[in-house]
């Protein structure tokens, strides 16, 4: 028959009373029908369909309602009661595996089993299980040794472009000069408008200051020219 919302309400107070009530697997239950076993939890009844625990042996399985039932004042398991019948007193351990596999796998590996349980149960599933194994670890790679820095210094001081190497801490090239053509070509080759400004700049000032000498120059040129063309030379 299975057990009735009064049973159920019974088993609810005896369990909050610290006792753990008996109760007979029925013929829906399977193998173990006629067996008697002990309710140490109820779960919600409205998420899952199995949702009575029972302690049967030294396992603790789930069922429906309709697969328990209150035995009688005195009632021992079916084992004992018929004597006369040549069965096995009890399924060996392996047996109770048969009717664990009944339970869907996925919504008996989500149970949380009570504290009880878990210090009763001797040999887990999660225990029995072969560790993973472990990953190799990546190899690590060859270090690769940091270049030293290299540096080239283009400079301008007293009207002479000059230009330098550096390689970490070792002079590859001392400052030396260099013709303001060279210099033009070292900026042009840099994408940087701030230094082609500046090497303008420079170039304006020089060119200005040349041509300046050179009127100088030509202005000095022709007084003696026409000292000369005085003196009769």
């Amino acid at each position: 028959m299975g057990l009735s919302p009064k049973e159920l309400a019974q088993i609810k107070e005896t369990l909050a009373g610290g006792k753990r009530p008996r109760v007979m697997f029925t013929e829906s239950a399977g193998q173990i029908a006629g067996q008697i076993g002990h309710v140490v939890q109820l779960d919600d009844p409205k998420t899952q369909e199995d949702w009575i625990l029972v302690k049967f042996g030294a396992d603790i399985l789930p069922f429906p309602p309709a697969d328990l039932s209150i035995p009688a004042r005195g009632a021992a398991a079916a084992k004992k009661a018929e004597p006369a019948k040549t069965a096995p007193p009890a399924l060996p351990q392996p047996e109770f595996k048969v009717v664990r596999e009944q339970i869907p796998p996925a919504r008996h590996e989500k149970r949380e089993q009570p504290p009880a349980a878990r210090q009763e149960k001797t040999v887990s599933e999660a225990d029995s299980a072969a560790p993973a194994p472990r990953r190799p670890a990546a190899p690590k790679g060859p270090k690769v040794k940091a270049l030293p820095s290299f540096t080239v210094t283009l400079s301008y001081t007293e009207g002479e472009w000059m230009v330098g190497a550096v390689q970490g801490s070792k002079t590859l090239a001392k400052p030396y000069v260099i013709k303001p053509a060279e210099a033009l070509k070292m900026v042009a080759l840099l994408d940087v408008p701030g230094v082609h400004e500046a090497v303008e700049h420079i170039m304006t000032a020089e060119r200005a200051q040349a041509q300046a000498h050179a009127e100088k120059l030509r202005a000095e040129l022709a007084e003696l020219e026409a000292k000369l063309a005085e003196l009769g030379g």
